[in-house]
C-alpha cells in the first residue's frame, strides 16, 4: 500500500475530535484542492510501499482502539478493502476520511466525508477536472446510506453556506451530521475564521468542527 505516513496522534476534527488515534495516510488523490494542506499526497504524491502486515503491526503496538485512514484519497487505494477488513479483525473503530467521490465496500465505523466546495477549485490545468469530479451526489447518497457518517465542510467564507444547503438538500443528509470547519493551516487564521463561523453555526444549527491538531502541533507531518 502506498503510504505517505503512519503515526499516532489526537484526532483534530469532526465528531471524534480529541480521541487518540492511529493515522494511516495514503498517498495519491483524484482531486487537487487549491488549499490542500497535504500537497505531498496530492499535488506531488510522496511515500513508500508498505505491506498491510507492517501497517497492522504498527496498529497493534500503538492503537488504543481508534484508527483513521486518511490521505490523499484513501478510497482509491487498491488495497483499501483488505486493509479495513484486517483492521476490523483487530477490533479497531475505523474512520475513513474521504472527499466522497468514490464508493467501495470497506469496513468502516465512521465515514468522514468532506465534499469539496467551489472554494477548493484550483487554477491551471487541474481546474476543469477537479471541478467536474469534486461533487458526486449519487456517491454521497450511497455512502450516507451504507455507513455511519459525518459531512465535514471546509469553509473559507460565509457565502459557502448556500452551497452546503444545496448539497444537504440534494443528498438528504441529516443536519445533525453536518459540520463546518474553518479553512486554514495556522492558529491565527483558524481563530479569526472561527469567530464568524461559530456565529454562522448558531444561525444555521450546523455543528462547528475545530482543527485541534493545528492548534496543538502546528501544520506539520506526523500530527
Amino acid at each position: 500500500m502506498f503510504l505517505s505516513e503512519i503515526f499516532y496522534s489526537i484526532q483534530g476534527e469532526g465528531l471524534l475530535a480529541g480521541v487518540p488515534s492511529v493515522f494511516i495516510r495514503t498517498s495519491g488523490c483524484n482531486l487537487r484542492c487549491s488549499w490542500c494542506d497535504t500537497p505531498y499526497t496530492s499535488w506531488s504524491p510522496e511515500g513508500t510501499q508498505t505491506s498491510i502486515e507492517a501497517i497492522l503491526d504498527y496498529v497493534r503496538q500503538h492503537s488504543t482502539g481508534h484508527t483513521v485512514i486518511t490521505g490523499g484519497e484513501p478510497m482509491i487505494a487498491p488495497e483499501i478493502v483488505e486493509l479495513t477488513v484486517q483492521l476490523r479483525q483487530l477490533s479497531q473503530h475505523i474512520t475513513i476520511e474521504t472527499a466522497g467521490t468514490v464508493h467501495a465496500p470497506v469496513a468502516c465505523d465512521l465515514m468522514s466525508i468532506s465534499p469539496k466546495l467551489a472554494n477548493s477549485i484550483p487554477e491551471g490545468e487541474w481546474r476543469e477536472r477537479h471541478d467536474h469530479l469534486r461533487y458526486q451526489p449519487d456517491v454521497l447518497r450511497r455512502l450516507i446510506a451504507h455507513f455511519d457518517y459525518q459531512l465535514k465542510f471546509v469553509i473559507s467564507a460565509e457565502t459557502d453556506i448556500e452551497e452546503i444547503r444545496f448539497i444537504a438538500a440534494e443528498t438528504g443528509a441529516d443536519p445533525a451530521r453536518i459540520l463546518l470547519m474553518p479553512e486554514g493551516t495556522d492558529p491565527a487564521t483558524l481563530t479569526e475564521r472561527a469567530a464568524w463561523l461559530g456565529e454562522l453555526c448558531k444561525r444555521t444549527g450546523y455543528r462547528f468542527s475545530p482543527r485541534l491538531h493545528i492548534w496543538m502541533y502546528g501544520n506539520r507531518r506526523g500530527t
